[in-house]
């Protein structure tokens, strides 16, 4: 699958506006990530795409959530990685990551969240005037981006990536893709 079939396929199953970007921020890292590593860009992105493919219909049951995803880019006929990555994002089912794809997706899923939330506590709410001392700053306080789980960030170290190389890698590329993202 490319990553425009992904897109149209994220679409068609996700709705909330920020969720799309967030997942449009993730395939965005994704790819980044993939061209460092000299990996499959395409099926990265495509993987970032769709990781939340199934979020909308389990929030309210976290356990279900990208095991749902995980059947849904089965049936689409997906790459076994690609789906064992999907499932493997969610912390809650304790799998293991034996790859740098899956090692990546885990890793990249809140990095995102934390990248917007900087962008979006300067006053130009534009991600081009955030920097990774910024980052780097804001990862340190605890109050700052809950959502975004330091440990999960911290699991880039599996890729043998510093959260400093990481955040640079991250950054970069959703600064690429800033309109898309609205800021």
């Amino acid at each position: 699958m490319d990553r425009e079939t992904a897109r149209k396929l994220m679409e068609k199953h996700v709705k909330n506006k920020n969720l799309r970007k967030h997942c449009l921020a993730a395939g965005a890292v994704m790819a980044a990530l993939a061209r460092y590593f000299n990996e499959d860009e395409e099926k990265w992105a495509v993987a970032g795409l769709l990781h939340d493919i199934d979020y909308e219909g389990t929030k309210e049951d976290p356990d279900r959530h990208s095991l749902i995803g995980a059947e849904m880019l089965a049936r689409e006929g997906l790459p076994e990685d690609v789906i064992y990555a999907v499932k493997a994002h969610n912390e809650r089912h304790g799998l293991p990551r034996p790859d740098r794809l899956s090692q990546a997706l885990y890793a990249t899923d809140p990095l995102t969240g934390l990248i917007v939330a900087a962008a979006l506590i300067r006053p130009e709410k534009k991600l081009a005037i955030v920097d990774v001392p910024f980052l780097l700053n804001r990862y340190q306080e605890k109050s700052f981006a809950r959502g975004a789980n330091r440990e999960t960030m911290a699991a880039c170290s599996e890729l043998g990536l510093t959260l400093e190389d990481f955040f640079h890698i991250g950054l970069e590329a959703m600064q690429g893709i800033a309109a898309e993202l609205g800021l």
